[in-house]
């Protein structure tokens, strides 16, 4: 385990031989397995020291993205890591002229708003967000939504 000592995590873009480790991160923090396989590509990953510490996954939807699986190992929580995380995914969604990034969370409806993000209706979401199977299948219907637009998309979400 990591611990104080342990030099500042690395924020790299997540590779296959991660995947059992962005598993374990995710259900250390009680979040879905579904589709993280397929969306891994384009997952964000903190390394310390050859240990997986954090995990922040953007699934592509055509115009808009998801931010998903975001997770800190325990050891490194409090440490500014997750907000690292999701900045860089941000910066990746904008990168690739995504419009806007939506999010569903059953915890953490008051950690990103300080990123940017507003709460948004349901039937408010686009249909390439709302076809993701974490939007019809795995998050439940008691999730809050989320979202936040891009700069230069030219285009608020909903």
């Amino acid at each position: 385990m990591s611990d104080t000592t342990t030099r500042a995590p690395t924020i790299r873009p997540a590779t296959p031989a991660d995947l059992p480790s962005v598993e374990r991160l995710l259900t250390t923090a009680h979040l879905p397995l579904d589709g993280v396989a397929d969306a891994l590509p384009t997952f964000t990953v903190a390394d310390a020291d050859g240990e997986l510490v954090g995990v922040a996954g953007l699934e592509l939807c055509c115009d808009n993205a998801l931010l998903r699986s975001v997770a800190v190992a325990p050891t490194w929580q409090g440490r500014g890591l997750g907000r690292s995380l999701v900045h860089r995914v941000i910066a990746d969604a904008e990168g690739r002229g995504i419009r806007a990034l939506y999010l569903l969370t059953t915890t953490a409806e008051h950690y990103f708003p300080s990123l940017g993000f507003t709460t948004v209706a349901r039937d408010a979401v686009p249909a390439d967000v709302r076809a993701t199977a974490q939007f019809r299948e795995v998050c439940p219907a008691s999730a809050v939504v989320m979202a936040r637009p891009l700069p230069g998309a030219g285009a608020s979400p909903a």
